[in-house]
């Protein structure tokens, strides 16, 4: 199997490309770039009164980067809507590795100690590129992706990438736009992100620093610090989620 080069794929969403493969077993994957490009506004995330109450009340316990190959292993299991995955072993392994470089996250909803649903994706500059999501109970994935939009509004993310768009996705404030468009936003939120972990000859002292970039990046974990009035930073609870996402700017 051909191992997927964590600055290839970098290189590849900085320009608005993104890998898949045909199934789980796959030793090969293709390459994306959609001609309408799924975004959800970070200001536009629709909470419903349902998942706000179910997000106040903290039904899931909620963590971030706690259990991301927990998380993607469960992207990648098959389902009764789904039996066969584009998250191939290749993809895994890649995704794993930039996990560990800085690059790759996920955020994972609990009950007790069993993982029911989560997302994870990966952040470059001010954008975050949201790769998969799961439920195993329901609004598992609602509520992961309530707590990603108010981690990346905190943070100081410019763009949420959902790359293709789904009905599910549209009843949470996903739009469609034209690549032409999403390649405008892109270039504004990964300007120089990747600069010098793609210079000829870079290793993975470079990949090491997601900070390298021209312009501030976004923060993935300044929402663990933002309300925090004690010296030991740690997430909000659910009504300051809540709050976050009825917030405009």
């Amino acid at each position: 199997m051909t191992v997927l080069d964590p600055r290839m794929v970098l290189g590849a969403y900085a320009v608005g490309v993104f890998p898949m493969a045909d199934h789980r077993q796959a030793d090969s994957v293709y390459w994306v770039e959609p001609k309408r490009r799924a975004i959800l506004p970070l200001d536009g995330f629709h909470l419903s009164r349902s998942l706000k109450k179910t997000i106040v009340a903290d039904r899931f316990r909620v963590t971030a980067d706690t259990a991301f190959e927990a998380v993607i292993r469960l992207c990648a299991e098959g389902a009764i809507d789904r039996p066969e995955t584009w998250i191939s072993g290749q993809i895994e392994t890649a995704f794993t590795a930039l996990h560990r470089l800085g690059y790759a996250h996920s955020v994972e909803c609990w009950e007790g100690e069993r993982l029911v649903g989560g997302l994870y994706g990966l952040a470059l500059g001010r954008a975050f590129f949201g790769e998969s999501m799961v439920s195993r109970e329901r609004d598992a994935s609602k509520v992961a992706l309530a707590w990603l939009v108010a981690r990346l509004r905190v943070g100081g993310f410019t763009l949420l990438d959902c790359q293709f768009q789904t009905d599910h996705l549209a009843s949470l404030g996903a739009i469609e736009i034209s690549r032409a468009a999403y390649l405008g936003l892109l270039s504004g939120a990964v300007a120089g992100a990747v600069e010098g972990a793609l210079a000829a000859g870079a290793g993975d002292a470079a990949l090491s620093a997601p900070g390298v970039s021209s312009g501030a990046p976004g923060d993935f974990f300044a929402l663990d610090g933002a309300s925090a009035t004690a010296t030991v930073a740690s997430p909000p609870d659910g009504k300051v989620i809540a709050q976050l996402l009825g917030q405009t700017s």
